[in-house]
């Protein structure tokens, strides 16, 4: 099964992002194998820079780091796939500037209800970032359900336990791109999130 053949933008209504841009995975999985569903901001700029990029894209670099610091000795995106990983993004198209508006974030939660609704088997979601934890607050919102992730700073809130669904949600910090390198206060804070998450599957 393939995202990208299930999930499509017909619009495109959104002014700050680059519609070039727009990505959904293409890559191949089996719904019933995936347990946790890794959500961070937005696609890259750049093409080459995506999670199922070719070659050494710099999603799949970072990602791959972040989970070697949370003890999870894996080389590639496929490794993370096999582990029962997917990775995608909150918002589809690439940013035009640093922010994103809640617009934005509300019109492309619709992709992604319809992209996490095909990965049943899931139990947990890894929200990468303020753009993930907002978008998935708004998937469940819109199914008519509470927030799930209550407002606060992350560094607050990442202990506790939030669930939607029967899922547990993970609130952390942006682990895809050249940020993952500059932030390194918040490296410990993304394995050890990480690392809660993956305890899930033992």
């Amino acid at each position: 099964m393939q995202s990208a053949k299930r999930i499509r933008c017909e619009r495109f209504p959104c002014s700050d992002v680059q519609h070039d841009g727009y990505r959904v995975p293409g890559v191949n999985v089996k719904p019933e194998r995936i347990s946790i569903v890794l959500i961070s901001e937005a696609a890259p700029a750049n093409p080459d820079d995506y999670y199922y990029a070719r070659g050494n894209p710099l999603f799949a670099q970072t990602t791959v780091h972040a989970f070697n610091d949370a003890g999870i000795k894996v080389a590639s995106i496929k490794d993370l796939l096999d582990l029962g990983v997917y990775l995608t993004t909150a918002i589809k198209c690439a940013k035009t500037g640093y922010g994103i508006q809640t617009s934005t974030i509300k019109e492309c939660a619709r992709l992604l209800a319809a992209e996490l609704a095909l990965f049943p088997h899931a139990r947990a979601y890894l929200l990468m970032g303020d753009v993930a934890i907002k978008a998935l607050n708004s998937v469940a919102v819109r199914a008519g359900d509470a927030r799930v992730i209550p407002a606060g700073s992350t560094y607050k809130i990442r202990g506790q336990e939030f669930f939607w669904r029967g899922k547990r949600a993970f609130p952390s910090y942006l682990q895809a791109g050249p940020s993952f390198f500059i932030e390194k206060s918040k490296r410990t804070m993304i394995a050890q999130d990480i690392a809660r998450a993956m305890r899930l599957l033992r």
